[in-house]
């Protein structure tokens, strides 16, 4: 069931990257054309372009972390015992739940600090700027804590404990204990 809804969620989050990416082409490149093309351009789009940027970064650190799919060196954990895995794997999702935290907590001092700060261009409070940080740590938590459960309730298969996809020291890319 949780599953089911962060699986949801990161699929709108992907569709929203999707767009965000659109805009950002479109803007862009319309501002390059403008610029060479009739000696103008729109100031909002690079403003927009990197706000855009900023959020949609953070939203795919989420699917990704959904996915699993953060660059990761598991040589050592690939050939510890199953045990030693699951210690690892634990302790890998604590930290990430903790600087999960911290990013929410420094975002949150961002956003109360730049509340009434304006940007320049769009004249849209700061604030929402940082508000990425706080996305990123409200939506990924839940996407950890899931794990951390699985892991702690023995639902976690063994091929999950270690994330190799493919490595040149193994063969086809399988881990060996």
């Amino acid at each position: 069931m949780v599953q089911k809804l962060i699986t949801a969620y990161c699929r709108s989050l992907s569709v929203l990257m999707v767009v965000c990416l659109a805009l950002m082409v479109v803007m862009v490149f319309g501002n390059v054309v403008m610029r060479y093309g009739f000696n103008s351009g729109l100031t909002l789009s690079e403003e927009l372009s990197r706000w855009l940027f900023v959020w949609m970064t953070f939203l795919g650190a989420v699917v990704a972390l959904n996915e699993r799919g953060h660059l990761g060196t598991d040589s050592l954990i690939a050939r510890l015992p199953e045990a030693g895995q699951k210690i690892c794997l634990g302790l890998s999702l604590l930290a990430m739940l903790w600087i999960c935290w911290l990013i929410f907590d420094g975002a949150w001092a961002q956003v109360k600090i730049n509340w009434d700060t304006t940007s320049a261009v769009m004249e849209v409070s700061m604030a929402w700027f940082y508000a990425s940080g706080m996305a990123f740590a409200v939506l990924g938590a839940p996407v950890l804590l899931l794990m951390l459960m699985r892991l702690l309730t023995g639902r976690m298969s063994g091929h999950e404990l270690v994330g190799v996809r493919e490595n040149e020291d193994m063969p086809h890319g399988n881990p060996q204990p």
